[in-house]
């Protein structure tokens, strides 16, 4: 989307096509053809259309998530449009509203296509599977003081799960005819012919058009008539905002601030002068309620119920069953029924559990992730973070004072080696860790195997690869690649109990021009936005008095031993990958 609204015409004069990189003068940023009914919620709303001439030049690597760089992309086009039009009209406008669509594999972002060959290729890597399209949000409120012009930026994203049919070669092809992928990102417009391609949509279907309308209104109801604290048990939240809420916005004075209903009369209300002041206050006086930092504070103990859930085996025994009482499900589990109904209660409430007249049953995503020998099954992950890094966490103070890791803490004895001495101690132990890394390696595997194109290597090693979940998905997406996987003998030893059935190539090579593939969790360049990476390098110090490192830092070390091509991928869970080529011997 490459155009912007403002306030004064009555209706918008033009509606655009769902590229996603508009800023709208006033209250309107729009990203689709032909928009659905939603939108006569802004008719009397005067906006206008106005060109961004913001260019697109971000660098997406320096964005911990797609959404930031979604968020930062229309915050930059609306600043670029508010700008301008307060140095033209010398007059700031009310608001400018910023959007930017993106899709996404994994951490992968989806251009417009250049051509039918580039449409191809995106079009196949979402054939078959589920995509994110999200659509980051910037309302920037203005006014003049002194001569200036000020801002006041509110950012948000929307996020929705697309998932595609297999797509025939015929059907892409016929599609790519068409000539519709070519102006879209992602190569496709399911408005149009692209719907054509949607197996199921998850989320805000106008948000994969190309706008959120449902979220913006919300957003503008807070900005501009946040509730009474009297009234927050009368509203029903989820709501869209009357039209009536915005129709004096225009009419603001500069530089004052909005006007809302509280500010009219209220018939038949009579109040005390605490009361009308109590009232009249608006959201500049009000802080915030901190939800997100309460949710943060009380997020161990969200943590720790899922744990316990995981160690009762309650999501092994719903699996494939028939919905259970509390009652029958604690005595399966050696529990009580007050306890065991409310720790069912709160997964329901997470999601993880169905709860019905006939009981409690597994969801999908449960039985996904959750039980112990699902086939995605998160659950060794789950009991080691339960049995070990929650204890080893208990300590983080130690660790940060003392800058290494704590587990003569827990242990009550020194580890030299954390390897041999801990998590290798036995092979009972040895078993639990790789079960760890197991789960986490084959949520990730597809999307690092996909992330670089590994046409021109004929054989890769996997070092330290564990259970070779990553080199079977490397086999399977390129059939041609033979793969080892190297580990210590004791590794390799129990890796045979995770091979799936069938063969698997396996065999070293090397050779000049040699590439190193590497999968970390990566900083940000300036340690400040990728929080799952920033945790990380705390759990690397508390457990192993290691740390993760920038893409940059990575690049030093790895120019330092003649790789001097790197790529970078963001990939779509709590890992990333580094292609690294050496040219030469």
């Amino acid at each position: 989307m490459d155009e912007v609204t403002q306030e004064r015409t009555g209706e918008c004069s033009q509606r655009h096509a769902s590229c996603s990189s508009c800023a709208l003068r006033s209250v309107f940023s729009g990203s689709v053809v032909n928009p659905p009914d939603p939108f006569l919620l802004l008719q009397g709303l005067r906006f206008e259309v106005v060109p961004s001439r913001f260019k697109e030049k971000l660098d997406k690597a320096s964005f911990a998530t797609p959404y930031g760089y979604a968020m930062e992309t229309a915050k930059q086009k609306a600043l670029e449009v508010a700008n301008r039009m307060y140095q033209k009209d010398l007059r700031a406008p009310d608001m400018v509203i910023g959007a930017d669509t993106i899709v996404t594999v994994g951490r992968l972002i989806l251009e417009k296509p250049v051509d039918k060959q580039d449409a191809y290729r995106m079009l196949s890597q979402l054939s078959g599977r589920e995509h994110s399209v999200c659509t980051g949000v910037a309302i920037v409120q203005c006014s003049s003081q002194d001569n200036k012009l000020d801002t006041r930026v509110s950012e948000f994203y929307e996020e929705t799960m697309v998932k595609f049919s297999e797509l025939s070669e015929d059907l892409l092809w016929e599609y790519i005819h068409s000539g519709e992928p070519m102006d879209k990102a992602g190569g496709y417009g399911i408005q149009a012919l692209g719907g054509m391609l949607v197996e199921s949509v998850h989320g805000d279907f106008l948000n994969v058009v190309g706008f959120p309308l449902n979220h913006f209104c919300k957003q503008l109801l807070q900005l501009y008539d946040p509730p009474r604290p009297e009234d927050l048990q009368r509203v029903k939240h989820g709501s869209i905002p009357a039209v009536d809420t915005f129709e004096d916005l225009s009419d603001v004075d500069e530089g004052g601030p909005a006007p809302t209903r509280r500010d009219k009369a209220e018939a038949g209300v009579a109040r005390d002068a605490t009361a009308e002041a109590e009232g009249n206050r608006t959201c500049e006086t009000l802080p915030p309620f901190p939800t997100r930092l309460l949710e943060l504070i009380n997020g161990f103990k969200t943590s720790k119920a899922l744990f316990t859930a995981c160690k009762l085996k309650v999501f092994d025994l719903l699996k494939d069953e028939a919905p259970q009482k509390a009652a029958g499900i604690a005595s399966k589990v050696d529990a009580s029924v007050c306890g065991t109904e409310r720790l069912l209660d709160f997964c329901a409430c997470l999601g993880f559990l169905e709860k019905s007249e006939q009981g409690y049953s597994n969801t999908e995503a449960a039985n996904l992730y959750l039980t112990s020998d699902g086939d995605w099954s998160l659950h060794g992950f789950i009991m080691y973070s339960s049995e070990v890094t929650w204890n080893l966490f208990t300590h983080l103070e130690f660790a940060v004072r003392e800058g290494r890791n704590q587990h003569h803490r827990v242990q009550g004895k020194k580890a030299e080696d954390v390897f041999q001495d801990v998590l290798y101690q036995s092979p009972e132990t040895r078993l639990w860790f790789m079960q760890t890394m197991h789960g986490l390696s084959k949520l990730n595997a597809r999307y690092i195997a996909t992330a670089f194109d590994l046409s021109g290597f004929s054989s890769a090693c996997d070092v330290g690869g564990c259970t070779g979940a990553l080199a079977q998905e490397l086999v399977r997406e390129n059939p041609h690649l033979q793969v080892t996987v190297f580990d210590l003998p004791e590794t390799i030893e129990l890796a045979a109990h995770f091979q799936p059935a069938g063969p698997q190539a396996a065999q070293v090579q090397f050779a000049a021009g040699a590439g190193l593939l590497l999968v970390e969790t990566l900083l940000d360049e300036e340690k400040r936005e990728a929080r799952v990476a920033l945790l990380q390098s705390l759990n690397m110090l508390v457990q192993l008095g290691g740390r993760e490192r920038s893409p940059g830092e990575y690049q030093c070390l790895l120019e330092q031993h003649g790789f001097c091509q790197v790529q970078v991928a963001h990939l779509g869970g709590i890992l990333d990958a580094m292609l690294a080529t050496r040219v030469g011997p």
